[in-house]
């Protein structure tokens, strides 16, 4: 039964919102970057969805598509799931044994509970400040509001450095 409830909470941690803060650092003038930035945005199929000129802040916004392999990984670990705790059941209540293994036609919910929770509008919020010359030359300072998985990307993709005072 525990296993169960493990199961359940897994699948519906799957469609949770992971959004985090971060600062990172990049070794170039604020100008460059944000032309980069806007860039790497572009690639990934956000769109420039608002600008404060008074904060300077932009808001990208973009589709992000469920995972296929995400959705029947979860929809084969609920039937797992579900012949396991079938088993253990018709242990109990030999009677039952078919009743309890027929269960398994309900292990595609979960993928389909994952499919129409995931696929949803993302929003990305960035900020772009010059930090002061220090010994390292010119450096910029993004603050950057996104989803975690878009932040790693973000980082690995254009070389961009946390920075010491990240928030997450």
């Amino acid at each position: 039964m525990l296993l169960a409830v493990g199961l359940f909470f897994f699948i519906r941690a799957s469609v949770k919102d992971r959004t985090e803060q971060a600062q990172l650092i990049a070794r170039e003038p604020e100008e460059s970057l944000v032309k980069r930035l806007q860039q790497y945005f572009d690639q990934r199929a956000y769109r420039v969805a608002a600008v404060d000129a008074t904060t300077g802040q932009i808001t990208f916004q973009g589709f992000v598509r469920p995972s296929w392999f995400l959705a029947i990984f979860l929809s084969l670990l609920a039937a797992c799931g579900i012949v396991c705790l079938s088993l253990v059941l018709s242990i109990l209540y030999p009677t039952f044994t078919k009743a309890f293994l027929s269960l398994v036609v309900l292990a595609p919910a979960a993928g389909m509970f994952y499919w129409k929770g995931a696929g949803r509008n993302e929003q990305v919020y960035l900020k772009v400040e010059t930090l002061p010359e220090s010994n390292r030359g010119r450096q910029s300072l993004i603050t950057v509001t996104a989803h975690r998985d878009e932040l790693a990307q973000m980082q690995k993709t254009l070389g961009l450095e946390a920075s010491p005072e990240s928030v997450q």
